[in-house]
């Protein structure tokens, strides 16, 4: 029976399943209220939005939990109401620069090539992927933020492949061969951001199936094994943070985030021009859209100036993720950010690639809610790129309705024993 169906009260008895999905975002709160049928389409049947305070969020991690659920609070009453029910269960999206997901892979050379495969065999293999995977989350971290030590917890997992002697197979036991090659894509965060989303779930008397990076969550969200193979860039630009998942070989193989994005751009204009910061944040808007003339040129020059900033920061992102081979030759775009005409037009421009692997340069595609896979808006009220995050969330509550892959199935027993 699907997982999602196990988990959720009720849901054993048939029919749709109600879920909500919940992106706690810099600039506003977003929530969901979405059903899944039995054949694991999605409709979403209510949206709402709380724009968060200054202090509320820094980075895309929360800072003030209380307001934050405060805030929370409104956008699922307000997508409730609309919806006609209230799900007792949520996903919740998160971000933030010290969260970190990576591919590990592992070759064994087996001593005994003539035996099949067993399970312990490949449980154990699980087992030291994962401890490797954590050292490597826990050094990097705590690196990061200066400290001597730092509690990282994961955040979720994921088999992305796996072979026998270079032969790709979905589930190895009972195989024979010498070599097996397995990798698994891991996200962690410091127990701390973990831990304020879970209290967030908590006093909003919400089931929590599941804290997901968002990256991973949009570089799922297309499905299709078409974009899985041919691969891509997928860059949110959030408002505290802008987001960077590597496809990459038939799987998501790294994910970065760095703290810079349209709360930027707003704060040096409002800084700039001695203005509100609601003020500075409704011209950025206007100008993008074409719409304004107030300011006009200084806030072109002054976005301008920032987004080379930005451009920085998502070429050491690349060299990073990169690690020596060619990047795809796709970025896909998307959050609430990615509205500034100047971060596409930087972009497509062909200095940004030339100092990076790409073997050619790269078609940059603005995503569109449209595009997620297995789910659709009844409200109507989702229509442009900022909306793309919230409805990948979605999509994972669909994955979790779906039957589980036995590697992926092998890999949550063994997370469960371990108790990471």
């Amino acid at each position: 029976m699907a997982l999602l169906r196990r988990l959720l009260p009720g849901g054993d008895r048939g029919g749709p399943i109600a879920c909500t999905a919940l992106d706690v975002g810099t600039e506003f709160a977003k929530a969901l209220v979405f059903e899944v049928d039995e054949r694991g389409h999605g409709v979403v049947k209510g949206v709402g939005r709380q724009r968060q305070g200054l202090s509320h969020m820094q980075s895309g991690t929360v800072a003030d939990i209380g307001a934050v659920v405060d805030n929370c609070s409104v956008a699922l009453q307000e997508g409730e109401e609309m919806a006609g029910f209230r799900p007792s269960a949520v996903v919740i999206g998160i971000a933030g620069e010290l969260v970190k997901g990576f591919t590990t892979t592992k070759v064994e050379e087996r001593k005994r090539p003539d035996q099949p495969i067993v399970e312990g065999e490949l449980q154990r293999l699980i087992e030291g992927i994962q401890r490797e995977a954590l050292k490597t989350a826990e050094r990097t971290i705590t690196w990061e933020t200066g400290l001597p030590q730092v509690d990282v917890r994961l955040v979720h997992a994921a088999v992305t492949g796996s072979t026998i002697d270079g032969y790709p197979v979905t589930n190895p036991i009972g195989f024979k061969g010498r070599h097996l090659q397995l990798g698994i894509f891991s996200a962690f965060a410091p127990l701390v951001h973990i831990g304020a989303l879970e209290s967030v779930a908590a006093q909003l008397d919400l089931e929590l199936l599941a804290i997901v990076a968002e990256p991973y969550a949009v570089a799922r969200c297309l499905g299709g094994d078409g974009v899985v193979q041919a691969g891509g860039l997928f860059i949110d630009v959030g408002g505290g943070t802008t987001d960077v998942a590597l496809v990459r070989g038939g799987g998501i193989e790294s994910t970065r985030m760095f703290a810079l994005g349209g709360r930027a751009f707003t704060k040096s204009i409002a800084e700039r021009l001695d203005l509100p910061f609601a003020r500075a944040e409704a011209l950025k808007i206007d100008v993008a859209r074409g719409l304004g003339e107030e300011h006009r040129d200084e806030i072109k020059r002054i976005v301008a100036e920032d987004v080379e900033v930005w451009t920085a920061g998502v070429e050491l992102v690349l060299e990073e993720v990169a690690a020596g081979q060619l990047l795809p030759s796709r970025i896909f775009l998307c959050g609430g950010g990615a509205g500034l005409p100047e971060i596409e037009a930087v972009l497509r421009d062909g200095r940004f690639a030339k100092g990076l692997p790409f073997s050619r340069p790269p078609e940059v595609r603005l995503l569109e809610p449209s595009q997620v896979e297995d789910i659709s808006d009844e409200t109507k009220l989702l229509v442009d790129q900022q909306d793309v995050t919230p409805l990948a969330l979605a999509y994972q509550a669909i994955e979790l309705q779906g039957e589980e892959p036995p590697l992926d199935a092998m890999l949550h027993r063994v997370l469960r024993a371990m108790k990471v």
